[in-house]
């Protein structure tokens, strides 16, 4: 149960601190524009779901930013909020169509939307716990002191958080006793011995034999009998705790990290504290029912629709086929120019704090004065030193650079800047226009991932596409055409 707690604890930590404060192409048509909804910052709307303006521009930012392994299509139109409003709306189309056709009752959905509910549902019950508790927390003056006689050199601060941390995990541990009490917990040790022997069968005679020596999750449904996955190994109030229970939870700790004991009763005893303690505080969060904070369930409603998104897309990926060796070859013969290796720029540049600062410094420039004292005047990163740089560096500000020539100062213009977007003005050093390879099959990796890339785009424009057709929705365009994707910052 200890690594479990140590998490309750950093959370309780967290709460603390809180506390401490305070004391497409061809888009599909929607439907025609009813009245638009008061607040002016919802910009879209498909049933229940509503799409702010903050969204939307999250939206673009993310969307500009060219993916680092993705081809970077030069001739590629810059987005627009229009479309990318559309997207979005489809995606909520394909969450409702996922919930329609089921999909939240699929293992590989329910299994991980359960288990993010409990954890944030046990994350509430301590935090209102420690909320409740912190005068008991708080370190005092007094014992900050007396830790600094035996180690005066520790930071204050550091050893106030150290006593924090420490008074809070006495707290929670005590916390879990009384719960444990309370629900009336009773260890079954009498099955303990059909645990060690279920588990060994998994991990060392498993019916598909495995490279790597661990239980898998699907062992759990597959090698196991009804009767061997309902063995009680504890009882409490509301609930117990079974073979198949101990297994799961097993399965979520990565291999390396599982207990390397269980083929001992001790060992079972031992993990059954770190399986116990999620239904028990579980429990107890119900019976106070924080299971209907409106919070709670707005997250587990955002979860689930992540999840649902997720398995549409799986579902829609399947479809792709693998490319065949002639078909390889017949793609790169004929987009050679998307596999060109080696083009880049090598650039110099002065980031600015704003547009006129820009203006200022490509004046500067242009009268003649050098670069680089220019640069240590106005530049928001004055140690950045000349570096290449490629087309899936700079995205959709590419051409505006390539077409320039060594020598040449362009700006004032856009760039990416640390998690936004500023303006620059950058000096050609070099550029080098790359070769274009004759095929060979060490290509066939980087020519498949063009291939199946183009499949997906294409197989969920198609989809989205259906779906905007099938599920009603409104985009209040209006309040979007003045956003400019450039300006977002």
């Amino acid at each position: 149960m200890t690594s479990f707690l140590n998490k309750l604890v950093t959370i309780s930590i967290a709460v603390l601190i809180v506390l401490s404060g305070l004391n497409c192409q061809n888009q599909p048509a929607t439907k025609t524009e009813t009245k638009a909804p008061a607040d002016p910052n919802v910009v879209a709307k498909i049933s229940d779901y509503t799409i702010m303006k903050e969204e939307l521009e999250k939206r673009l930012l993310t969307e500009l930013y060219p993916k680092e392994y993705e081809m970077i299509d030069e001739q590629a139109k810059p987005l627009d909020a229009d479309s990318v409003l559309t997207e979005m709306i489809a995606e909520k189309a394909m969450i409702m169509e996922a919930r329609a056709q089921g999909y939240l009752e699929d293992e590989s959905v329910s299994n991980l939307v359960e288990k993010f509910r409990e954890r944030r549902l046990i994350n509430l019950l301590i935090q209102n716990y420690v909320q409740k508790m912190m005068d008991k927390i708080t370190a005092t003056e007094t014992e900050i002191d007396q830790r600094l006689q035996s180690d005066p050199n520790m930071d204050r601060m550091r050893l106030k958080r150290i006593i924090e941390n420490q008074k809070a995990r006495k707290i929670i541990d005590r916390y879990y006793s009384q719960l444990y009490e309370k629900f009336h917990t009773k260890k079954l040790s009498e099955n303990y011995a059909q645990a060690v022997q279920i588990h060994e069968r998994l991990l060392n005679h498993p019916k598909t034999p495995q490279k790597l020596k661990f239980i898998r999750a699907a062992q759990i449904k597959d090698e196991m009998t009804q009767e061997e996955r309902s063995i009680v190994l504890v009882t409490y109030d509301y609930g117990k705790v079974t073979m198949e229970d101990l297994l799961k939870t097993l399965c979520d700790f990565s291999p390396p990290s599982r207990p390397k004991n269980l083929n001992t009763s001790n060992g079972i005893e031992q993990f059954l504290d770190r399986v116990l303690a999620m239904p028990l505080y579980t429990t107890e969060a119900k019976l106070l029912k924080l299971d209907e904070n409106e919070e709670l369930l707005r997250q587990v409603k955002e979860y689930e629709d992540r999840r649902l998104l997720g398995k549409v897309y799986s579902e829609i990926y399947k479809k792709i086929e693998e490319p065949s060796a002639e078909q390889l070859v017949t793609y790169y013969n004929d987009n050679k120019e998307k596999f060109i290796i080696g083009k880049s720029l090598k650039i110099d540049l002065i980031w600015c704090q704003d547009l006129k600062t820009a203006n200022q410094v490509k004046a500067e420039l242009d009268s003649g004065k050098d670069f680089e004292s220019v640069k240590q005047q106005y530049s928001l990163e004055k140690q950045i030193k000349p570096f290449n740089t490629y087309t899936n560096r700079e995205g959709l500000f590419w051409n505006d650079l390539w077409n320039a020539e060594p020598n040449d100062i362009v700006g004032p213009i856009k760039g990416f800047h640390r998690q936004g977007i500023k303006w620059r003005v950058v000096k050609i050093l070099e550029k080098s226009p790359g070769e274009i390879k004759e095929y060979s099959t060490n290509m066939d990796n980087m020519i498949k991932n063009a291939i199946i890339n183009e499949q997906r785009l294409d197989l969920l424009a198609e989809y989205r596409s259906k779906m905007l057709k099938k599920y009603p929705h409104e985009i209040y365009h209006k309040r979007i055409k003045d956003i400019d994707p450039l300006d977002i910052q």
